[in-house]
C-alpha cells in the first residue's frame, strides 16, 4: 500500500492525471510541409525527429487538387505509421503531421493527429490544451458538426470549418479570417498547422503558449513544433510570438496577429547541423550526449574568460556591473533537472559572491504572492525555453517589474525572446529525454556566474584565476570519468534488479544526489530518493538493507569525514553502498561494496563531476531492465502545457 502511495504520489509530481476517460500529460509533436517535393517521406522524417516530443500515437495528412485529404494514423511509434502509408500512392506535395503525448483522450487510433472537421473542410494538428472545448463542442452540436473522437482538437478543427462556412470572399482570405477568429474564441494554449480541402497548396500556422516555427528552405516552406524536425532541409527559421498567425502559399508567408495586423518577420539562421542529431556509432541519444559533455562545457566556456583570465564574462546580460552590484537578491525559477541545477548555483553564488539566493518552482512561482525586495534579480533556466511553467513565471516576474535574465539552450526561443538579457548554453541539440549534456552545462554557466558576481565583489584577483584554471581544465576530467563507463556498467548490472535507492550528499553534492535520483527515475522507473546525507539519520535510515542501496557522494572537502561517518552508519545496518569519491587510496575501501573513483580537482568541479557517474549508472541500469532510454514512458522532452 505504501508504495501504491509512492507513485501515486509520483504521478502527481510529474503531472499525470488519471480520471474518466481522460489523460492530462504533456507535449505532442508538429511539422508542416509545403513545397515542390513529396510531403509524405518529408513529413515522416521529421516525426521521427521529434517523436521525444510525444510517442503514443502520430498521423499524417496530405492534400492535393480534387481530392480529399489522404489521411493516416495510427497509434504506438512513428515507425509504425510509416509502415501503413504507400508512398507511392501519398505524393501530395502539401501536408501537416503530429507525433502525440495524450491531453484530452485516451491513446487510441480516433484520438491521434490530424483531426479533420465532420464536414471535410478543414484538417487540424495541435499542441497544447483547448480548456473551453466542452462549450465549443456543445456549440457545434447545435450547429450540426459531429465529432468522432474525445479530444479538445477536434472542437478547434470543427470550430475552424464553422467560421470558414460563415465568411465570404476569396478562400485564402476566408481561410485565414476564420483561423484568426477561432483562435481568439479558444482558451488555453495551442500551437496549430491548418490546411483546408478546397486550398491544397496553402497552410496556416499559430500559436501560443505552445512553441510554433516557420522553416524557410530552398523552394520549399516547412512549419514545426522545434526546429529539430527542420534539421538539413531549411536554412532560416522564424520564431513565432504568442498570438500570431502565418499563412504560407507559393513559397511565400505572411505573419499577422489574431487581430490581422502586419508582423515584420525576424529571420534567424538555422545552425544546428543535421549530424548534431543523429545517433552514430551509439545507440541511444542519451548515452550519445553523455558523451558529447566534453565538448558542451567547451562551449560553454568558449569566449566567456577576461583577458587576464580571472573572471568569467558574459556579452548579453544587458546589465552593467554597477547595475549588477546593486543586486540584493537572486531568485532562481526552473522545473525538473534544471530546478537542481538552480540548487547548486544557489551554493556556489552565496558562497563566491555573498549574494542571497531563493529557488523556486516555476510551476508554483507564478500562483504565490511572495514578497521580494526590490533589488532582485531573478533567473530562469530551461533548456528548450519553452518549459511553459518557467515561461510563465518568467512573464509574471516581467509584469511585477523584475528583472528577468535567462539561461537557456535554444537561440530564438520564448524565454529567450521575452526576457532582459541572458546567457545561451550552446550545448548543440539534445534528443534523449533525460537530460544530460544540458543540466552539466546549466551547472557550469551558472558556475560561471558565480565568480563573475563575485569578482565584482570581494572575489579576489587569485583566487579568480585559480578558479578560472581549474575550470578550463574540466572538460578533460569529465572525459577521464568517462573512460570508466565499463566500471560503472558492471557496477550497474550487478544492482540493475534492485527496487529502491538512496543517493545522498552534503552541500552542493545534496542537489547532485537529488539530480542522481531523478535520473533513475526517469529512465529506470525504480523508486530511488535523494538526500542530504546528514538528515538520512532524521527517518530516512529506516530504509536502509540489504535490498535498498545507497549512491553516496563522499568528496574530499571539509565535510569528507563526516560524510564516511554518514556511509560507516549504512554500512553498520548492512545496507550496500556504490561510493563516489576523489578521495583516492584515502577512502576505506571497507565502507563501500563498491568505488566509484574521480579526479581530483577544484571543489567547484564537484558537483559536475559527480553528476557524471550517475548519469552512466541510470543509463546502464535502464538498458540491463530492458527499458526505452530515449523515450520513458509518461515523460517527454519538454513540458509545454501546464
Amino acid at each position: 500500500m505504501l508504495r501504491l502511495l509512492f507513485y501515486c504520489f509520483i504521478c502527481f509530481r510529474t503531472y499525470i492525471f488519471y480520471f474518466s476517460n481522460y489523460i492530462f500529460i504533456i507535449m505532442c509533436g508538429i511539422i508542416g510541409y509545403l513545397g515542390k517535393n513529396k510531403a509524405a517521406p518529408i513529413l515522416i522524417d521529421g516525426l521521427k525527429r521529434l517523436e521525444y516530443r510525444g510517442y503514443d500515437s502520430a498521423g499524417i495528412a496530405l492534400i492535393k487538387e480534387n481530392e480529399p485529404f489522404q489521411v493516416v494514423k495510427q497509434t504506438g511509434r512513428v515507425l509504425g505509421l510509416s509502415k501503413k502509408i504507400d508512398f507511392n500512392k501519398m505524393d501530395a506535395t502539401c501536408g501537416i503531421s503530429h507525433t502525440r503525448w495524450a491531453t484530452h483522450g485516451g491513446v487510441t487510433n480516433e484520438n491521434a493527429h490530424p483531426h479533420v472537421s465532420s464536414d471535410g473542410k478543414i484538417c487540424i494538428v495541435h499542441n497544447g490544451v483547448i480548456e473551453n472545448h466542452n462549450q465549443l463542442r456543445r456549440f457545434l452540436e447545435g450547429k450540426g458538426y459531429s465529432f468522432k473522437s474525445g479530444t479538445d482538437t477536434e472542437a478547434l478543427a470543427n470550430l475552424i470549418a464553422y467560421n470558414y462556412s460563415l465568411e465570404t470572399g476569396n478562400a485564402p482570405e476566408r481561410l485565414q479570417s476564420a483561423v484568426r477568429k477561432s483562435v481568439v474564441e479558444i482558451e488555453g494554449t495551442y500551437g496549430i498547422a491548418v490546411i483546408a480541402s478546397d486550398l491544397p497548396g496553402h497552410m496556416i500556422g499559430a500559436r501560443k503558449g505552445s512553441p510554433l516555427i516557420l522553416g524557410i528552405g530552398q523552394d520549399e516552406m516547412m512549419i514545426g513544433s522545434d526546429i529539430t524536425a527542420f534539421s538539413g532541409r531549411v536554412s532560416n527559421v522564424v520564431y513565432l510570438n504568442d498570438g500570431e498567425v502565418v499563412y504560407i502559399h507559393d513559397n511565400s508567408f505572411q505573419i499577422v496577429t489574431n487581430h490581422a495586423v502586419g508582423v515584420d518577420p525576424v529571420l534567424s539562421e538555422l545552425d544546428w547541423k543535421e549530424e548534431e542529431t543523429a545517433l552514430g556509432e551509439f545507440e541511444h541519444y542519451m548515452l550519445k550526449e553523455i558523451f558529447e559533455q566534453p565538448k558542451a562545457l567547451k562551449n560553454a566556456m568558449r569566449g566567456r574568460f577576461s583577458e587576464d583570465l580571472s573572471t568569467a564574462q558574459f556579452g548579453g546580460l544587458n546589465m552593467t556591473p554597477r547595475e549588477l552590484r546593486q543586486v540584493d537578491r537572486i531568485l532562481f525559477l526552473a522545473c525538473g533537472t534544471a530546478w537542481h541545477a538552480c540548487l547548486i548555483a544557489e551554493y556556489c553564488i552565496e558562497k563566491y559572491a555573498r549574494i542571497p539566493v531563493e529557488v523556486e518552482y516555476a510551476s508554483e512561482f507564478r500562483y504565490r504572492n511572495a514578497p521580494l525586495d526590490k533589488n532582485t534579480l531573478v533567473i530562469v533556466i530551461s533548456q528548450s525555453g519553452e518549459t511553459l511553467d518557467t515561461l510563465e513565471a518568467q512573464r509574471e516576474a516581467i509584469r511585477k517589474g523584475y528583472r528577468v535574465l535567462g539561461i537557456t539552450n535554444v537561440v530564438g526561443s520564448t524565454i529567450a525572446r521575452e526576457n532582459d538579457g541572458g546567457i545561451f548554453q550552446h550545448s548543440g541539440p539534445e534528443i534523449g529525454v533525460a537530460s544530460t549534456k544540458a543540466f552539466t552545462s546549466q551547472v557550469l554557466i551558472t558556475t560561471m556566474l558565480s565568480i563573475y558576481l563575485g569578482r565584482l565583489r570581494d572575489l579576489s584577483y587569485s583566487d579568480g584565476k585559480d578558479i578560472v584554471r581549474a575550470l578550463q581544465c574540466l572538460p578533460e576530467k569529465v572525459s577521464q570519468v568517462l573512460e570508466q563507463a565499463d566500471h560503472i556498467k558492471r557496477i550497474a548490472l550487478k544492482y540493475a534488479e534492485k527496487h529502491d535507492f538512496l543517493f545522498l550528499g552534503r552541500q552542493a553534492m545534496f542537489p547532485i544526489a537529488l539530480e542522481g535520483a531523478l535520473k533513475l527515475k526517469e529512465i529506470t522507473y525504480i523508486h530511488a530518493e535523494g538526500y542530504p546525507a546528514a538528515e538520512m539519520k532524521h527517518g530516512p535510515i529506516a530504509l536502509i538493507c540489504p535490498d535498498c542501496p545507497t549512491v553516496a557522494i563522499a568528496m574530499k572537502d571539509e565535510l569528507y569525514h563526516k560524510s564516511l561517518s554518514n556511509i560507516q552508519e549504512i554500512k553498520a545496518r548492512k545496507g550496500a553502498v556504490i561510493a563516489i569519491t576523489d578521495a583516492g587510496d584515502d577512502f576505506p575501501e571497507e565502507l563501500a561494496d563498491d568505488i566509484i573513483q574521480l579526479p581530483k580537482g577544484h571543489e567547484i568541479l564537484h558537483p559536475i563531476l559527480a553528476t557524471i557517474p550517475m548519469q552512466l549508472f541510470s543509463y546502464y541500469t535502464a538498458v540491463a531492465r530492458g527499458c526505452d532510454v530515449d523515450k520513458p514512458r509518461n515523460l517527454a522532452k519538454s513540458v509545454t502545457v501546464e
